[in-house]
């Protein structure tokens, strides 16, 4: 006997192009001009924020950074999509989603100034520090999962992987684990095309990302990364269904800029290629729909830039005046500190040396 037992197909979304025309069939009805119009303003501070960062890096006034120039709309689209009651699980790159879900700036800009207490969590936000080990917040945001389902609540938990994390053991158990019990996941791949200098072509021979779930028995979608309102939707709807079990979800991207601040991304790629993403710029797109409708112009446009630059700049002066204690250096190496480590924790407090 021969029959197919499985037979999958990935659906792609796209709501709109690149020109910002709209297909008013996937048109989210609660999607409105200002809904929109926030869209944009969360992607250009999202922007602004970037770029000062970067700046301050090379200044020596921040850390190694991963900056998310062009992957503006996977962000802000599944950040705004969560609802208060859903927690979100990063990696190293997701600046934008704790933008939109209300994380302070400077706490933001005291992390990538080195600095761990930057990424302690306000009381009641439902989201977790960076983790910047490839997919290895996977099984974690799997457990948070299944942890809600077990306690019967309505919350699901949104977590983001790259394209170079599908490749690890992580990223397949967690996807496993759902799928068997059916836990509220929404797993985002945020496939900016490159893993450091490793290309998709040579991380996977799959003809989508997304269909590394089917193995899981996990519903795979995958959508125009670049579009923010097709994100929306299709984070929104993953979490309206996650009482049914886990989504996978491929946000087709690109990084317009290098993977951290201690890479350079012309030793590997074609400037070609970074041509062809940036005619599909997320933040462009967005605008050109709202230029069309009436609801934008350059006056708006300096405005913002102006009012959001001095946003950012006000919170690096406000993290700036964060002082670490230095006791954490050492309160945080074991269980308990012993005599030498105490022994040492006395000398660097009475010689002052974090004040350098």
């Amino acid at each position: 006997m021969h029959k197919v037992v499985f037979d999958g197909s990935v659906e792609y979304v796209q709501v709109m192009d690149e020109n910002g025309n709209i297909d008013p069939a996937l048109f989210p009805k609660e999607v409105t001009d200002d809904t929109i119009l926030t869209m944009y303003r969360w992607m250009s501070l999202l922007r602004a924020l970037d770029a000062k960062t970067l700046s301050l890096q090379r200044q020596g006034r921040a850390v190694t950074y991963a900056p998310s120039l062009g992957e503006e709309a996977t962000q802000i689209g599944s950040g705004m999509a969560m609802r208060e009651q859903d927690f979100f699980v990063p990696n190293f790159r997701q600046h934008g989603v704790y933008l939109v879900r209300g994380f302070p700036l400077d706490r933001l800009i005291t992390y990538w100034r080195g600095y761990e207490e930057g990424t302690q969590m306000p009381d009641g936000f439902k989201g977790f520090p960076y983790i910047v080990p490839v997919a290895s917040q996977m099984p974690h945001a799997s457990g948070i999962a299944f942890a809600q389902k077990y306690k019967k609540k309505d919350a699901a938990v949104v977590a983001y992987v790259g394209d170079g994390g599908t490749s690890e053991g992580d990223f397949y158990e967690a996807m496993n684990f759902s799928g068997v019990f059916k836990s509220p996941l929404v797993a985002i791949i945020e496939n900016n095309q490159w893993a450091i200098s490793v290309p998709r072509s040579k991380q996977s021979a799959a003809v989508t990302l997304a269909q590394k779930g089917f193995a899981a028995g996990v519903k795979c979608v995958q959508v125009d990364g670049n579009d923010v309102i097709a994100v929306y939707k299709t984070v929104r709807d993953a979490i309206a269904n996650a009482g049914d079990g886990p989504t996978l979800i491929e946000c087709v991207t690109y990084r317009m800029s290098m993977h951290t601040t201690a890479d350079d991304p012309t030793k590997y790629r074609d400037q070609a290629e970074v041509e062809l993403w940036k005619k599909r710029d997320p933040v462009d797109r967005i605008r050109k729909y709202l230029t069309s409708k009436g609801l934008w112009n350059e006056s708006m446009e300096s405005k913002m830039q102006e009012e959001q630059l001095k946003q950012v700049d006000d919170a690096v002066e406000l993290s700036e005046q964060f002082k670490p204690d230095p006791k954490s250096i050492f309160e945080n190496v074991y269980s308990f500190m012993p005599q030498t480590l105490k022994d040492e924790y006395d000398d660097a407090v009475s010689n002052n040396f974090w004040q350098g």
